[in-house]
């Protein structure tokens, strides 16, 4: 049973991801520091513009690439996967990650330019990127688990995911400065990222499991879950059943690309916006920042084993839509980094929307088209966040000078309309309910 756990490639992909991340936009930004300081001097009123605009620009070119090169793979390796084995869908993605995270070694190593990073970028979407990976990873948890436990599961691997991603940021920012090769900033970093990226891929071909092998007396403490599910009737087990599927997926599927399209955009943003005056972060409070976003994961987690037992999928994925468009309005205002921190305090249970909404959707659909459908719907979500980052990114420039904050309460607004699908949902299913009993006293 334990072979079949996928939670230690969810925390060596993401501690690899940590450390890149943190990387990349150092070196980004040591690079187009080098470049503007040759053209104009660094006390120049207009040297953080330039800086910022720089580093911005260069993040909507790969974060566009890297969404949308998927298109040509994600689907092909997702239904690939769903007629041989799950572990196409996540091993192939991680390869992908693998390959091309070398890139930035040599362009540390080598002083390659920095657009070589967009090859690299292309290259991961080619190989399915985090599109395929994270819907193979989904589907994986899915089958794993019965319709009971299924909200409790995602989380859980939401919250594998957090923890890994707050242990990797809280120790980059020290490793890219105090560890590095002759002058090359970054390089023992980057080369931990690579070794996580392969002790994953090295876990899924030889160790994990897929869950078509499982035991038979496995399969059957499956079946007894799923039986015991029928019995005990409560708001998330039953809205599959009580409510019309076709609606149900269509108002999920319509919040989690509206709540991703507010996440990705406010992601974005954030990482350029703390290197500028007043936060003026360096690679140490980079990690820290990144480390307190990643707590959402673990506070979410939390907030979902306490008011799963009396509130419904429906009210919990409020509950996250709520905290973080709640955490984006304080953000519009943030002039300190003690402010920083008490934005990202109130969206701490921000997480708790997506892998809920997943798990509402996996209750709908069979078993055998789990790839399938999990990466369409991150296919989606991915390709219209991306799209729409990179003109958020542009709204950002644009009022860079008058009010940098005003881009979150834009996200904010567009968190808060994702809610909207949400209560169409849930008040057909009262509805449903409603004449269902209304039937039972007349019969």
């Amino acid at each position: 049973m334990t072979r079949m756990w996928i939670e230690p490639v969810v925390a060596g992909a993401q501690m690899a991801s940590s450390f890149y991340d943190t990387a990349l936009l150092m070196v980004v930004r040591n690079h187009y520091n080098m470049s503007i300081s040759s053209q104009i001097s660094p006390s120049n009123s207009s040297f953080d513009d330039m800086l910022q605009k720089s580093i911005s620009n260069f993040y909507i070119i790969y974060n566009v690439t890297m969404g949308l090169t998927p298109l040509l793979s994600a689907y092909i390796i997702a239904k690939i996967g769903d007629r041989t084995s799950r572990k196409v869908t996540i091993c192939v993605p991680l390869f992908g990650y693998l390959i091309s995270r070398m890139f930035l070694l040599f362009v540390i190593i080598w002083e390659w330019p920095v657009e070589v990073i967009f090859g690299s970028a292309a290259l991961n979407g080619l190989t399915g990127w985090f599109t395929t990976y994270w819907g193979g990873v989904m589907a994986w948890a899915s089958e794993c688990s019965s319709e009971r436990r299924r909200s409790l599961q995602l989380i859980i691997i939401e919250m594998v995911y957090g923890i890994a991603g707050f242990v990797g940021s809280l120790i980059s920012g020290h490793l890219f400065g105090l560890l590095h090769i002759t002058s090359h900033q970054g390089t023992i970093l980057v080369f931990c990222s690579i070794s996580c990226y392969a002790f994953c891929v090295i876990y899924c071909i030889f160790v994990l499991r897929t869950p078509e092998e499982r035991s038979d007396s496995e399969t059957t403490r499956l079946l007894k879950e799923s039986k015991n599910t029928t019995i005990q009737a409560n708001e998330t087990e039953n809205l599959a059943h009580e409510a019309p599927s076709k609606l149900i997926l269509i108002t999920m599927f319509i919040s989690i690309i509206l709540y991703n399209v507010a996440s990705t955009a406010a992601d974005d943003v954030i990482n350029v916006f703390v290197l500028k005056k007043p936060l003026n972060w360096g690679p140490v409070e980079v990690g820290y920042g990144n480390a307190a976003a990643y707590m959402t994961y673990i506070t979410s987690f939390l907030g979902v084993f306490t008011f799963s037992r009396c509130i419904g999928d429906l009210g919990l994925i409020a509950i996250g839509i709520i905290s973080f468009g709640s955490g984006l309005t304080i953000m519009a205002f943030v002039q300190s980094t003690y402010m920083y921190y008490i934005a990202r305090t109130v969206m701490m249970f921000s997480v708790i929307t997506t892998p809920t909404i997943r798990s509402v959707i996996s209750k709908q659909i069979q078993g055998s088209s789990y790839g399938k459908v999990f990466v369409v719907l991150q296919l989606a979500v991915e390709i219209i966040a991306v799209s729409s980052s990179a003109g958020f990114n542009k709204l950002y420039q644009v009022t860079l000078d008058w009010y940098s904050g005003f881009c979150f309460i834009v996200f904010a607004a567009l968190a808060f309309i994702s809610i909207i699908p949400i209560g169409i949902a849930s008040c057909n299913n009262w509805s449903r309910r409603g004449q269902e009993n209304m039937a039972v006293v007349s019969g």
